[in-house]
C-alpha cells in the first residue's frame, strides 16, 4: 500500500467500525451504569491540558514518557495529550472539587492516547472506563475497588475472570528495613521480574531467603494465610502483606455475597510492574482467552496534600476482543418513496429502517 494512501493509519491507530464501535459502546454503558450503583458520579475531562498538571507528581509522572506534547497556540505553553486519566481524576480532586467532602467517587470513560504501544496492547490509542475514590484509604475502600471492577466485567458477558493482587511497596519496604546496597537490590530486581529463585539465591543479599520465601508465597489466599507466620517480613512489609491477605478475604466474601464465587483470587506479593505509583493493595483482572490484563487499579497518592485514593481502569480494547457480539437487530429496506407512516410502524415493531 502506498505510504500516502488515504486508508493508511499510524501504527497502533484503528478505525472501529460497526459493530465493533456499537459494541463499545454498550459495554461502556454497562460498565458506568454498575459504577453509578455505588455513587460513583461520572465527569469528562479534556483531551490535552498544560503539561505541568497533566505530568505532576504520581499518576502523570509515571506516565511522562508515554505522553504526546504539543504547543498551545494561544498561550504559548506547552500541552499534553493524555496518556492516561488517572493523573485527570486526581487534578479535578484537588482543585475544582477541593470542597466536595470526602469519600470522593468519580467515574469516567474516555480515550487516550500513548506514545508506544506494548507487545500485549500495540494499540496506542484506546478507550479507559474506571472509578477513583479520593479520601479514604480503609480495608472496605480497597476491597470496593476491586469488586467494583469485577462486576463491571461480569455485567459485560465476561466470564471465568481472576483477579491477582498486590502491594508492590512490599519489596521496597524489605530493602530500605534491611539497607540493601543499589548493585544488590538491582540484581534482586532483575531476578524478580524472572522469577528465578537461583538467581534471588545468587545474589547473596540480606533479604534473598525472604524474596525467595515470597515467591513461594503466592498463589491461592488459603496457601498464602497458611505461609504467612513462617516468613519473617520486616514490620512495615508485614504490615503490607496483613493488610493484602485482609482485603483477599473481605473480596471473597463480597464476591459471594453477588454470586461471583466462581472468580479466581491469586496473590502475587512480588509483582510491581505497571504499579509505579501505587502505595498500597494493587490488582489485576485478568480472564479465560483474554491476551493479558482487562483492568488494573489500586492505592495511591493524590498531590501535595498526600490524600489517599483508590481507583481502577478498565481497558475496552482488550475487553472488545472477548466481550460476547451484540444481537444485531433486525433491519427491513423500505421503498424510497415509503410513507413515515409505514417506516414508523416497523420502527415500533423493533426493525432498523432504511430507505433502499
Amino acid at each position: 500500500m502506498a505510504k500516502n494512501h488515504p486508508s493508511l493509519l499510524p501504527n497502533g491507530l484503528i478505525d472501529l467500525l460497526y459493530p465493533h464501535a456499537d459494541n463499545e459502546s454498550r459495554i461502556i454503558d454497562v460498565c458506568m451504569n454498575e459504577f453509578k450503583k455505588f455513587g460513583y458520579q461520572r465527569v469528562k475531562p479534556p483531551l490535552v491540558e498544560f503539561e505541568e498538571s497533566l505530568l505532576g507528581e504520581g499518576p502523570g509522572q509515571a506516565l511522562a514518557r508515554q505522553t504526546f506534547r504539543l504547543m498551545d497556540p494561544v498561550s504559548g505553553r506547552m500541552m499534553g495529550v493524555r496518556a492516561d486519566v488517572t493523573a485527570q481524576i486526581a487534578r479535578i480532586s484537588s482543585s475544582r472539587m477541593a470542597d466536595v467532602p470526602r469519600p470522593l467517587r468519580l467515574s469516567y470513560a474516555a480515550d487516550v492516547l500513548r506514545v508506544n504501544g506494548t507487545q500485549l496492547r500495540p494499540e496506542r490509542q484506546f478507550c479507559q472506563v474506571g472509578c477513583e475514590m479520593i479520601g479514604d484509604d480503609s480495608i472496605m475502600a480497597d476491597v470496593e475497588m476491586a469488586l467494583v471492577a469485577i462486576l463491571a466485567l461480569s455485567s459485560s458477558g465476561i466470564k471465568n475472570i481472576s483477579i491477582d493482587l498486590t502491594v508492590p511497596t512490599i519489596i521496597n519496604n524489605i530493602f530500605n528495613a534491611l539497607n540493601e546496597s543499589e548493585d544488590k537490590r538491582e540484581g534482586l530486581i532483575n531476578a524478580i521480574l524472572k522469577r528465578d529463585k537461583d538467581g534471588v539465591k545468587k545474589v547473596n543479599a540480606k533479604s534473598s531467603a525472604i524474596i525467595v520465601d515470597l515467591m513461594d508465597f503466592g498463589g491461592d489466599v488459603k496457601k498464602a494465610l497458611s505461609g504467612l507466620e513462617k516468613i519473617g517480613l520486616t514490620d512495615l512489609a508485614k504490615n503490607d502483606m496483613t493488610r493484602l491477605l485482609a482485603v483477599a478475604n473481605e473480596l471473597r466474601k463480597a464476591l459471594d455475597v453477588y454470586g461471583l464465587n466462581d472468580v479466581h483470587i491469586s496473590i502475587d506479593p512480588l509483582e510491581h510492574r505497571g504499579f509505579e505509583y501505587h502505595t498500597g493493595v494493587s490488582f489485576s483482572v485478568f480472564a479465560l482467552g483474554a491476551r493479558g490484563e482487562l483492568g488494573s487499579g489500586g492505592r495511591y497518592i493524590i498531590g501535595a496534600g498526600a490524600q489517599s485514593a483508590s481507583g481502577f481502569t478498565l481497558y475496552m480494547d482488550a475487553i472488545l476482543k472477548i466481550a460476547p457480539k451484540i444481537e444485531q437487530t433486525p433491519e427491513k429496506k423500505v421503498p424510497k418513496d415509503a410513507s413515515w407512516a409505514d417506516v414508523k410502524a416497523l420502527q415500533d415493531k423493533g426493525f432498523l429502517v432504511s430507505r433502499e
